[in-house]
C-alpha cells in the first residue's frame, strides 16, 4: 500500500513538473514573441514606451520590451480612399452626383500617429465639404467639362489639411459625374443633333468632291478632245499643204504641149458619150495653135 502511494506521489510531482516546464516555454515564447517584431521595407513602428514615444524604427528585426513597449505599425505605401456619391449643387443650381477616388501616402510616421486618430475617416469628412465647395463655385457645364481642374483643386486643398498630419494626397480622381436627368435627356439630344449635322457635313463634302472631280475629269477631256481635234485639224493642213505643193511640182514640169494633149484626151471622151451637145473651151483657138504647133515640130524632126 505504501508503494502504491509513493508512486502516485512521484506520477504527481512528475506531471507538476511538466506542466510547469509547458508554462515555462509558453511564457518564453509570449516574451519572444512580444520582444522581437519583423518590419518589412514598407513599413515603420511608433515605440511608445510607457505612453511616451521613443523612437520609429524600422525596416528589419526590432526589439522591444515586453509589456512595457507599444508598437504602433504605418504602413508607407500608396493607398486610396473611395468617396461614396456625394449630391453637389453647381452655382447654377442644378444637382450632381460625383464620386471620387483619393490617393494618398503616408510621408511622416510619427505624424500620422499623433496628430490624427482615424487619418480615412477624416479625409472622408474634408474631401466632401471641399467637393461642395468647388462644385458650388462651378456652373454644370463647367462641371462636365472641367474634370480635370477639379481634381487639381481637390487635391491641392486637401493636401494643404492633410500635410500637417504626415500625408501626402498624390491624387485625385473624379470617376463619375452625373447630371440631373431632365440635363441627360438634353445631352442625349444634342449629342444626336449633333452627329446629325456632322454626317450632313460630311455628305456635302464628299457631294462637293464628287462634284470637283467630275468637273476636273470633264475639264481634262474637254482639253485633250480639243488637243486631239486641234492635232487632227494640224494633220489635215499639213496634208493638204503637201498635196499642194506636189501638184505645184508637177505643174511647174508641164508644158504647152502636155496641156494641149490633155484637152485632147479630154475632147475625146466627150464626144464618146450621147449627149447631143458640144462643149468647146474659151481657149478652143489657142488649143488648135498649139496643136498645130506640136504636129508642125514632129514634121520638121522627120
Amino acid at each position: 500500500m505504501m508503494v502504491l502511494k509513493d508512486f502516485i506521489l512521484q506520477v504527481v510531482i512528475d506531471l507538476g513538473s511538466l506542466i510547469l516546464a509547458l508554462v515555462i516555454v509558453i511564457v518564453l515564447i509570449l516574451l519572444l514573441n512580444a520582444s522581437i517584431r519583423v518590419v518589412r521595407e514598407y513599413e515603420r513602428l511608433v515605440v511608445f514606451r510607457l505612453g511616451r514615444v521613443i523612437d520609429v524604427k524600422g525596416p528589419g528585426i526590432i526589439f522591444l520590451i515586453p509589456f512595457i513597449d507599444r508598437p504602433v505599425k504605418v504602413d508607407l505605401r500608396e493607398q486610396y480612399i473611395e468617396v461614396s456619391r456625394q449630391t453637389c449643387i453647381t452655382r447654377d443650381n442644378a444637382p450632381v452626383d460625383i464620386d471620387f477616388l483619393i490617393y494618398f501616402k503616408v510621408i511622416d510616421p510619427l505624424g500620422s500617429v499623433l496628430n490624427i486618430r482615424d487619418f480615412k475617416g477624416a479625409a472622408m469628412g474634408i474631401a466632401t465639404t471641399t467637393l461642395r465647395a468647388v462644385i458650388g463655385d462651378i456652373d454644370l457645364d463647367s462641371v462636365l467639362a472641367r474634370r480635370e481642374q477639379i481634381n487639381n483643386i481637390l487635391r491641392v486643398k486637401l493636401d494643404e489639411v492633410t500635410g500637417r498630419w504626415g500625408v501626402k494626397i498624390t491624387s485625385v480622381e473624379i470617376r463619375e459625374i452625373m447630371p440631373p436627368k431632365d440635363v441627360q435627356d438634353a445631352m442625349i439630344r444634342q449629342m444626336s443633333a449633333e452627329r446629325n449635322r456632322r454626317a450632313m457635313v460630311t455628305e456635302a463634302e464628299g457631294r462637293k468632291e464628287s462634284a470637283i472631280l467630275v468637273a476636273e475629269g470633264e475639264k481634262q477631256s474637254a482639253i485633250l478632245k480639243a488637243e486631239g481635234e486641234k492635232r487632227s485639224l494640224i494633220l489635215r493642213a499639213e496634208g493638204y499643204a503637201l498635196a499642194l505643193d506636189k501638184i505645184l511640182a508637177v505643174a511647174r514640169n508641164l508644158d504647152s504641149n502636155t496641156m494641149a494633149l490633155q484637152y485632147l484626151d479630154t475632147l475625146k471622151e466627150m464626144a464618146r458619150g450621147e449627149s447631143t451637145k458640144i462643149i468647146l473651151p474659151m481657149e478652143f483657138t489657142r488649143i488648135i495653135e498649139d496643136i498645130s504647133n506640136l504636129l508642125g515640130d514632129r514634121e520638121g524632126r522627120v
